[in-house]
């Protein structure tokens, strides 16, 4: 199983709620959500969501909305009666803002099943297994290894706002400046500005392997350990509170391909995605909205 990126607060890092089960806000899918928002959909044949321009998860590519939460939405959604999905690009930490606000209907940005976050909206099941890596410049100067390493050796550290990693390091008592995009990490890392860029791994190594001349190079992936803790995690697709009629016929379609090796592959392989990224089952958004994290070995 691969293990944790994220934007905030896992249970070493925000105490555990007390709930009955992330995606279910205790509501009949009407409060918060809004009536039957699924049967709203399909007679609409369209879908709006979030999406935060991070490669590969969603991102644009010659006008179209593309990356691996994008296929996985186009080909759900599509199983669930409503045949287009389109985008709206947000900010990352606007994301779940607007989706309360109601500018979109979901977010598609692998976004990462957290304590606080489930606080705030109902997560899907867990879609996408993160590690998360460190980009340096090439040679590794430093030998840069993981988030200990950032802290003994005083390298200057920058993450994504609203990132998990933004949060490690503040756990973890490193300084660390924040920046907009991955894109501005990886630019700080080239130029000279931040020793290195702490992110999940794959968007790393898709950014590294996409880039011209770069000069940088990614870490191999690990699990953050925070007050004992492994910060295991997940990414999901993000709906209102009380969207439960939408969330539940997703979830159902969602199982039929992180269920099957072959089919999760078919789906997002193309963007980079293997079967270690593939959920088994074994880690639930219920555990993570708890913050039920195991400890480190």
């Amino acid at each position: 199983m691969r293990y944790t990126r994220t934007p905030a607060g896992t249970a070493a890092l925000t105490p555990a709620l007390t709930l009955a089960a992330c995606g279910d806000s205790g509501s009949d899918g009407a409060s918060e959500g809004g009536g039957d928002h699924l049967a709203e959909l399909q007679d609409k044949g369209t879908i709006t969501v979030a999406f935060a321009g991070e490669d590969p998860y969603s991102f644009e590519k010659d006008g179209e909305l593309t990356g691996a939460t994008i296929a996985l939405h186009k080909q759900i959604f599509k199983e669930l009666g409503i045949n287009e999905v389109k985008g709206v690009k947000t900010e990352w930490a606007a994301l779940i803002p607007g989706l309360k606000a109601g500018r979109y209907d979901a977010v598609s940005a692998g976004m990462s099943i957290l304590p606080e976050r489930c606080k705030e909206a109902d997560f899907g099941d867990p879609e996408i297994l993160y590690t998360t890596a460190l980009m340096v410049p090439e040679g590794n100067p430093k030998n840069l290894k993981n988030l200990d390493d950032v802290k003994t050796s005083g390298a200057k550290l920058s993450t994504m706002t609203g990132a998990i990693e933004s949060d490690y390091a503040k756990s973890l008592g490193i300084e660390n400046t924040e920046v907009k995009s991955p894109q501005d990490g990886m630019d700080g890392v080239v130029r000279g500005r931040s020793d290195v860029f702490a992110l999940t791994g794959i968007s790393l190594r898709t950014m590294a392997e996409k880039a011209d001349n770069s000069k940088v190079e990614v870490t191999e992936p690990f699990v953050a350990v925070v007050d004992g803790k492994q910060q295991v995690g997940a990414g999901a697709t993000v709906f209102k509170k009380g969207d439960d009629s939408l969330r539940e016929a997703y979830n159902k379609e969602l199982a039929k391909i992180t269920g099957d090796e072959k089919a999760y592959t078919d789906v997002i392989g193309e963007f980079g995605f293997t079967d270690a990224e593939r959920p088994k089952g074994d880690l639930t958004t219920e555990q993570l909205c708890a913050g039920e994290l195991p400890d480190a070995k």
